[in-house]
């Protein structure tokens, strides 16, 4: 989630991460619904922060009262890396499903 919230955010350039924290606080089973949201903490032209954060949902038709959390993370990524030729397709096609 932030590896596509910081492509997204940076124009579409390559982006990789450096350092990640997670702490998980609750499990989810295989089945379970989840609901995963990534926020960004600091966006810089170079590094980026986004914090994620992972819930189970027991009633998917409200999700605010629903939802617990199973785990937050911290990701930092380096951005604006050059995007070599054989991966520009990939940004096409991904420009032209996404929404921007």
């Amino acid at each position: 989630m932030a590896s596509i919230g910081a492509h997204m955010a940076s124009g579409l350039q390559r982006v990789a991460g450096i350092h990640l924290s997670i702490n998980h606080v609750k499990s989810a089973r295989l089945g379970d619904l989840v609901l995963a949201e990534a926020t960004p903490f600091s966006i810089g032209k170079t590094i980026q922060v986004w914090d994620v954060r992972i819930w189970k949902l027991s009633d998917p038709s409200n999700t605010e009262s629903s939802k617990s959390l199973v785990s937050s993370s911290r990701v930092t990524l380096i951005c604006n890396l050059p995007v070599p030729d054989h991966a520009k397709e990939a940004i096409e096609n991904l420009r032209s499903q996404a929404k921007l």
